[in-house]
C-alpha cells in the first residue's frame, strides 16, 4: 500500500479507511500481526512449562518452536506486505535468529559450570518428570537423593584441595553459586508438590531430601565464600561476567546498531567531551571557574528535607507537562496523566538503583531512617532537586509511563521486540529534547541535566570496556567517581546494576545511542520540514517498542530489505 501524508488511504473495493495520521495501522497487514500474536502465546506457555535452567529438553523444544516459526515466515508472501508488514516480517525474522543463538549461548554458559553443579542436570529431570506427571518410585528416588548429596561432597573435596590455578574462572564459579541456589529451589517445588500428600513419598524422602537440601545451601556458602573468597559482608561484591567482542557484536547486530564497539566508544567520548564543554560554562556562571565537580558538590547540597521529596516529584512531574503541552509537541492523553503513582525505594533496593525509577509508578530514592548517616547524606545529595528535575520526566511523562502507556494500547503485538534503544533512547532524547527548548532556566539545572548525560556517557565507555575484558568492576567504579561526579556509594551501586543484574551487556550504552539515533532521525524528519514536531512524536509511541532503525524506516516509507543487516550509520 501507499503511505502518504493524507488522512485518507483508498482500499480496493473497499470504502475509504481513515487513518490519522498516514503511520495508522493498516487492517491488511493482519496475518503478519496474527503470526507474531500466535508465536508469543506459544512462547509464553513453553516459557511457563519448560522452567529448569540447562535442560537439554527445553532447549530442543524452543529450537523446534523458532524452526517451526521460521518455516512459517518463509511462507509469507514478503513482496506483498506493506510497510508495518515488512517491518514486523523484519522483526520476527530477528528475533528467531537472535534467540535461537542465545539458547546455545546458555546451554554453553550451564555447561561451563556443570562440573561445579553435578546435582543440576538430575534434579532438573526430576521436576520435568513432576510436569508431566510421571509418579515417582519413592524408594529409588530417596536412593538418588542420597547419592546426589554424597556425589556434592565429592565435588567440594575436590575443589578444596585444587589450587588456585586449578579451579575455575571467577565468573563460572559465581554463575555455579547461583545456579546452586537456583536447583536449591527446584528441589524443594518438586519434593513439595508430593510431601504429605504420598505418605510413602514422604517416609522414603523425607529425609535424604531434608540432607540434600542442607548440603546445597551449605554448597552454595563454599563457593561463594572459600573458592570466591567473598565474606557474608561481601554480599554486595560485583564478579559479573565480561562476555567478549564477538558476544557483544552479535548483540549490535540484533539491535541494528552497525558499529563496533571501539566505534562506540569514541562517540561516547566525543558525547562526554560536549557534556564536559557546557558543564565548564554552568560552573563559571556560579563562580567555580573551571572546577565543574565543585559546581556539582554545590548542586548536590540543594537537596530538600526528610519528608519533602514526595512532594518535589510531584511539581517536577506537573512541570514537564506543562512545559510540554504548552509548546504543542507531543500529545499526552488525560488518562496518562491521571494515572501515574508514586512509591518509595526501601534501602535493600538503593543498593542496586540509587535513583528513580519509573513507569506507571514512579518508585522514589530518598533516605529512611534506618540508613547509616553516611548513607543518607549520599542518598540526600545523590537525588537533590536538579538530579531529579532531570530524572521525573525521564521515568514519567514524556518518558517510561507514557511509552508504557502508548505501547500498552498501540501495535501491541510489537512489545514482544521491546529494546532499550528505544524505551531508555527515548526518554535520555527528551533530555536532549528539553535541553534544546531552554527547560533548564539556571545554571544548577543545566548542571544536573549535564550530570545525567555525562553519565550516559561515561556507562558506554565502562559498559564495554569491561565486557571486552579491559576493565575490572573496580575500574569502572573509579571511571564513574572521576568522569561524572558520582557519591561512590552510588557509582557502585550502578556499577553493581550493570553487572550483576539481569541487564544484557548492552543496556547501559543504549540510552545514550538510542537517544542519538532518535535526534538522527529528527533532524532527518522534524528539521527538514518533512514531519511537524507533534507528529514525528506521536508516530513513535504508536509505532510501537522496536529497534530505531525500524522506526526510521517506518518513518521515512522505505520498507527494509528481506534478511537484510543494519545498514543506517547515524552517529555522522
Amino acid at each position: 500500500m501507499t503511505y502518504r501524508t493524507s488522512k485518507t488511504i483508498l482500499l480496493t473495493g473497499a470504502a475509504s479507511l481513515v487513518l490519522s495520521p498516514a503511520w495508522g495501522f493498516d487492517p491488511q497487514e493482519r496475518p503478519m500481526v496474527s503470526l507474531i500474536e500466535q508465536f508469543r502465546a506459544d512462547m509464553g506457555s513453553l516459557s511457563r512449562f519448560y522452567v529448569v535452567s540447562g535442560s537439554p529438553t527445553r532447549k530442543a523444544r524452543f529450537e523446534a518452536l523458532y524452526d517451526d516459526y521460521r518455516t512459517q515466515l518463509a511462507g509469507v508472501d514478503f513482496a506483498a506486505l506493506g510497510l508495518e508488514g515488512k517491518v514486523d516480517y523484519a522483526l520476527l525474522s530477528n528475533y528467531l535468529t537472535y534467540h535461537k543463538r542465545e539458547l546455545a549461548i546458555r546451554q554453553k554458559e550451564f555447561e561451563e559450570a556443570l562440573d561445579l553443579v553435578p546435582f543440576a542436570r538430575p534434579i532438573g529431570e526430576l521436576e520435568e518428570a513432576r510436569k508431566r506427571l510421571e509418579a515417582p518410585d519413592p524408594q529409588k528416588t530417596a536412593a538418588a537423593l542420597h547419592k546426589l548429596a554424597q556425589d556434592l561432597k565429592t565435588t567440594r573435596a575436590s575443589l578444596e584441595k585444587a589450587s588456585e590455578a586449578e579451579r575455575p574462572p571467577k565468573h563460572v564459579v559465581n554463575r555455579a553459586v547461583g545456579l546452586t541456589r537456583q536447583f536449591k529451589d527446584t528441589l524443594a517445588r518438586w519434593y513439595g508438590f508430593y510431601s504429605g500428600y504420598d505418605p510413602v513419598f514422604s517416609w522414603w524422602c523425607s529425609t535424604p531430601n531434608k540432607a540434600l537440601d542442607q548440603a546445597l545451601g551449605e554448597y552454595a556458602t563454599f563457593l561463594r565464600e572459600k573458592v570466591l573468597g567473598l565474606q557474608p559482608k561481601d554480599e554486595d561484591a560485583i564478579v559479573g561476567s565480561p562476555v567478549g567482542e564477538e558476544a557483544l557484536l552479535a548483540e549490535l547486530q540484533y539491535a541494528r546498531i552497525p558499529y563496533r564497539p571501539s566505534e562506540l566508544i569514541e562517540i561516547g567520548e566525543r558525547e562526554y567531551e560536549w557534556c564536559l564543554v557546557e558543564m565548564k560554562k554552568a560552573a563559571a556562571e556560579l563562580g567555580f571557574g573551571d572546577d565543574w565537580k565543585a559546581a556539582i558538590e554545590h548542586v548536590k547540597g540543594l537537596h530538600v528535607g526528610p519528608g519533602e521529596q514526595t512532594n518535589l516529584v510531584k511539581q517536577l512531574a506537573h512541570e514537564a507537562v506543562d512545559f510540554i503541552e504548552s509548546r504543542g509537541i507531543l500529545t499526552i492523553p488525560e488518562l496518562a496523566k491521571e494515572t501515574w503513582r508514586m512509591e518509595m525505594m526501601s534501602p535493600e533496593r538503593q543498593k542496586v538503583a540509587p535513583f528513580f525509577l519509573g513507569g506507571e509508578q514512579i518508585t522514589v530514592s530518598y533516605p529512611t531512617d534506618t540508613m547509616d548517616h553516611d548513607s543518607k547524606m549520599m542518598a540526600m545529595r545523590g537525588n537533590n532537586i536538579h538530579f531529579a528535575r532531570a530524572t521525573v520526566h525521564h521515568e514519567l511523562i514524556p518518558g517510561h509511563h507514557l511509552q508504557q502507556f502508548m505501547t500498552a494500547r498501540h501495535q501491541t503485538h510489537r512489545q514482544l521486540f521491546s529494546t532499550p534503544f528505544w524505551t531508555e533512547g527515548w526518554a535520555l532524547y527528551w533530555e536532549m529534547v528539553l535541553w534544546d527548548l531552554g527547560f533548564p532556566k539556571t545554571p544548577e539545572n543545566r548542571i544536573g541535566m549535564l550530570f545525567w548525560r555525562m553519565h550516559r556517557c561515561a556507562r558506554i565507555v565502562f559498559s564495554l570496556k569491561f565486557h571486552l575484558g579491559e576493565w575490572t568492576p573496580e575500574r569502572c567504579i573509579d571511571y564513574l567517581v572521576e568522569k561524572v561526579g558520582h557519591e561512590r556509594d552510588n557509582a557502585e551501586a550502578e556499577v553493581r546494576r550493570s553487572f550483576a543484574g539481569d541487564y544484557g551487556p548492552l543496556y547501559q550504552l543504549a540510552y545514550m545511542m538510542g537517544a542519538i539515533q532518535l535526534r538522527a532521525l529528527r533532524k532527518e524528519l522534524v528539521d527538514s520540514g518533512r514531519m511537524s514536531e507533534r507528529d514525528f512524536h506521536d508516530a513513535i509511541l504508536k509505532g510501537g517498542n522496536m529497534p530505531i532503525e525500524w522506526v526510521r524506516a517506518r518513518l521515512i516509507g522505505v520498507p527494509p530489505k528481506r534478511d537484510e543487516g543494519p545498514t543506517w550509520r547515524f552517529a555522522g
